[in-house]
């Protein structure tokens, strides 16, 4: 498991952010993989789950997460739901100790929130597409909802896909710097011409930031360059791989 300090220091809560590491799922699931709709055998991936929750000292049962659709869309959840009927969306919030809200992701970006004094958390599934739509906006505003306040939230962002990673075409940048010049600073010239290489957590920060949310922590690890550690979906492309595993990040109240 990784944290980061800024969150581990909230006695309020528990949060990790796992690696692909301890699990019991094999090939290119390698082994903690925790998401069903990887292709991977449900049963493995349900005993992931309970590896992951069993190290976060939590219920099984009473971990959520989202039918991740790469949108801005925010939910709040109240009470687990069953797999089959997971919300569509990449956002959470909820007020409920003993709830896990969880992540799932192989290079997008796993945002865990926390405003410690409402004890309210949050998560958001981060790509560019919902990087760009405002998912992480949509979180605090969730939390908002219940009752956070944004000057308080703490962001952890987890290991995500690197910038020395991440080339993209020339179409790519305009899009976003159409709309927010100051992102042009997250760009840099990439290895082939007319390419450029993306930080995606950086960029993500920089909305968190202009957003009013004044505490953002980056974890310092590239996914998609530490396959022993990371699943990651642009490695497995690269590589010709049939299938990709996803890791699980979650965060939690203390009951």
């Amino acid at each position: 498991m990784i944290r980061l300090p800024g969150l581990d220091e909230i006695g309020a809560i528990r949060h990790a952010f796992f690696t692909r590491q301890g699990g019991v799922s094999d090939g290119f699931y390698a082994s903690l993989n925790c998401g069903y709709r990887s292709g991977d055998d449900p049963q493995r991936v349900e005993q992931n789950r309970t590896i992951a929750m069993r190290l976060l000292g939590a219920a099984s049962e009473r971990l959520v997460t989202c039918h991740q659709i790469h949108s801005a869309v925010a939910v709040t959840v109240d009470e687990p739901w069953p797999n089959h009927g997971a919300a569509a969306a990449d956002a959470m919030a909820t007020r409920r100790p003993g709830l896990v809200l969880g992540v799932l992701a192989a290079d997008c970006a796993p945002l865990l929130l926390c405003d410690p004094a409402a004890r309210v958390i949050g998560t958001a599934h981060a790509g560019w597409r919902g990087a760009f739509a405002g998912v992480a906006e949509a979180a605090v505003e969730a939390m908002e909802r219940l009752g956070a306040e944004r000057y308080r939230i703490r962001v952890g962002i987890g290991p995500c896909i690197g910038s020395a990673s991440y080339e993209v075409g020339p179409e790519f940048p305009q899009s976003i710097i159409s709309r927010d010049p100051s992102a042009s600073k997250y760009f840099a010239s990439g290895r082939r011409t007319g390419h450029f290489m993306f930080d995606l957590p950086g960029y993500v920060a920089h909305r968190l930031c202009r957003f009013g949310v004044p505490f953002v922590e980056r974890a310092s690890h590239d996914t998609a360059a530490e396959p022993d550690l990371f699943f990651s979906y642009r490695r497995s492309r690269l590589c010709g791989e049939p299938g990709f595993g996803l890791g699980l990040s979650a965060i939690v109240i203390d009951g």
